[in-house]
């Protein structure tokens, strides 16, 4: 064993080791500084945050990887010429190394190591001691906040409808304080977080959510748009009394939180579902009305624009009685900048018009069926209408709208229903009725639909 053939070449092999290793040592620390340096530099900023670099930071340099492998094969080289002692003194030496320096294969590429990000703090995770220190630093009080805005508009369901007409509100700052009500508390929460966080946006209007009704409390205006779709097959009285069912468990609840409120029904059947609102709630009839028609005048007016090419603003049109298949167009009194268009063609919305004018009417009302047959649903049409109603009533214009009223006693209708009449609206809801001179052809139409209303509500189960 001590002959020197094989002494030699004992040596040579540990010689070839060691030069092996001094090389790549010396290059994996000229790697090691290139690579402190661009760190150094990514800390700075000056090199772009990508996954990519981030992955080429945490992983080994090329020459750190060849520097393994040539370790390997040396440590093989010194294998076969190595006798039993030395084979095991090589093998531990091998592992000290791969120990050392943390890989577990020498041909393995090293996984990159992830740093743990600490979560993101959210402002109710913040110590509310820390806060109320840092704002005392920060604010000198003069006086003590408003809590209440005195503007605050509550929507009750958080569907399609419901958040629409709530973004509708925000987006157009009607309200500086808006919440929001629903049985299903984690959609509720989420819509909740995603308004809030565009609160910047919105004029840093407040928003709240909860299913507890005591979230309303001090409300202005609430908006009603829960209820229950029409089933295949149900009839209308069917679809009334589940309705009827949902809002007994919700109006008296929601004026015993706020007493000086008023009441906008939103939800279908309309008419009907604000005449019982008004029966359950024990409120005055001009704190409860319904979007009625008000949404049906502006597809009318929108289409009367794209037929004459004069912007909806400009035309002038009225859609009156149920909000539904028997609602009224008042042909009588549509106008631009005051020219009658009945003066000018008298057959107007008739069935002796060559001009047809009275598809118009026909198009309003399928135009909800249309959109719910292409999107599933209505929501930024009636949410945008609702925004105008709010509008009105928090900020007392005295603006006209067609809403659903109590008309007993309008135009010959002796039945207590709710049906759509020009209204003027201020912070005590209705505060007047528009008294149009109806021809005797649309006086009938409307009490025919005020027949219909009153056959449906006896049939309430209240």
């Amino acid at each position: 064993l001590l002959s020197p053939p094989f002494v030699l070449r004992f040596l040579f092999s540990l010689a070839r080791i060691a030069i092996i290793q001094s090389k790549t040592l010396t290059a994996g620390r000229i790697v090691q500084r290139w690579y402190g340096r661009r760190r150094q530099a990514d800390t700075k900023g000056h090199l772009q945050k990508t996954r990519h670099s981030r992955q080429m930071r945490n992983a080994p340099a090329p020459l750190e990887i060849g520097y393994r492998r040539l370790t390997a094969r040396s440590v093989q080289i010194f294998h076969r010429w190595s006798l039993a002692g030395a084979h095991s003194t090589a093998t531990s030496s091998r592992a000290t190394f791969l120990k050392d320096q943390r890989y577990s294969e020498p041909h393995s590429v090293a996984p990159c190591t992830r740093v743990k990000r600490r979560p993101v703090q959210t402002y109710t995770q913040i110590n509310p001691s820390i806060m109320s220190e840092v704002k005392a630093k920060l604010l000198t009080q003069v006086a003590e906040p408003m809590t209440s805005s005195g503007n605050k508009v509550t929507v009750v369901g958080i569907g399609q409808v419901g958040m629409a007409c709530a973004f509708s509100i925000l987006t157009q700052s009607v309200s500086s304080e808006v919440a929001l009500i629903d049985v299903n508390a984690d959609k509720l929460q989420g819509e909740m977080l995603d308004l809030q966080h565009g609160s910047a946006f919105m004029k840093n209007a407040q928003v709240d959510a909860s299913t507890d009704f005591a979230v309303s409390a001090g409300s202005r205006l609430i908006v009603i748009t829960a209820g229950v779709r029409q089933k295949e097959g149900e009839s209308r009285l069917d679809l009334v009394q589940r309705n009827t069912d949902i809002l007994k468990g919700i109006i008296p609840k929601l004026v015993a939180q706020s007493p000086d409120c008023t009441l906008l029904v939103v939800s279908n059947p309309v008419d009907i579902l604000t005449y019982v609102a008004w029966k359950l709630s024990g409120l005055p009839k001009n704190r409860v009305i319904g979007s009625g028609t008000n949404l049906d005048s502006s597809r009318f007016r929108f289409l009367m624009s794209q037929k004459l090419g004069v912007a909806p603003t400009s035309c002038h049109g009225w859609i009156i009685g149920e909000h539904g298949d028997s609602s009224v167009p008042v042909w009588s009194g549509v106008n631009v900048a005051g020219v009658r268009l009945a003066e000018i063609n008298p057959d107007i919305g008739t069935e002796k018009d060559d001009e047809k004018w009275g598809e118009l009417h026909q198009q309003v009302v399928n135009s909800a069926y249309e959109v719910i047959r292409l999107k599933g649903y209505t929501s930024w049409a009636i949410g945008l209408s609702v925004a105008s109603l709010a509008s009105a009533i928090l900020r007392n214009t005295y603006n006209v709208h067609a809403v659903s009223t109590l008309v007993a006693g309008e135009h010959g209708i002796t039945d207590d229903v709710y049906l759509s009449l020009p209204c003027v609206l201020g912070r005590n809801g209705v505060s007047h009725v528009v008294k149009q001179i109806l021809t005797p052809e649309e006086t009938k139409k409307l009490q025919a639909s005020a027949t219909l209303m009153a056959q449906v509500q006896a049939g309430i189960k209240f």
